[in-house]
């Protein structure tokens, strides 16, 4: 991963309803939400929620895909897999798992690579 790729991610997280929603997604992966769901549990106006999901997207963090008339939008595995790994890399002389929470890397989410 890119040094810019790895800042617009983190970015992307560093306001407090694009983290809210990120994380929503990331207890919803891999099936996703639809954005009028979002926007209620978040209690976040959707023409607001839309503007910050845009930023998650661009960042490569979750991808939206068109049902209908509604938007659902998930975590990008792969994404956030970059992310992590790109932080980690040079952790702890070349062994990344001793940095990360027990279970908290991507790979070991059952269903998550869907």
């Amino acid at each position: 991963m890119e040094t810019s790729s790895a800042i617009e991610g983190l970015a992307a997280l560093a306001h407090e309803s694009r983290l809210q929603a990120f994380r929503l997604l990331v207890r919803a992966a891999p099936n996703g939400i639809p954005a009028g769901e979002i926007a209620s549990q978040l209690d976040v106006p959707p023409p607001t929620l839309s503007f910050h999901l845009a930023h998650l997207v661009r960042a490569g963090l979750i991808d939206s895909q068109r049902e209908g008339r509604s938007v659902r939008y998930a975590l990008r595995v792969d994404g956030i897999r970059e992310l992590v790994g790109f932080l980690t890399e040079d952790c702890c002389q070349g062994r990344p798992e001793l940095c990360a929470p027990e279970g908290a890397l991507a790979q070991d989410c059952e269903g998550c690579d869907a």
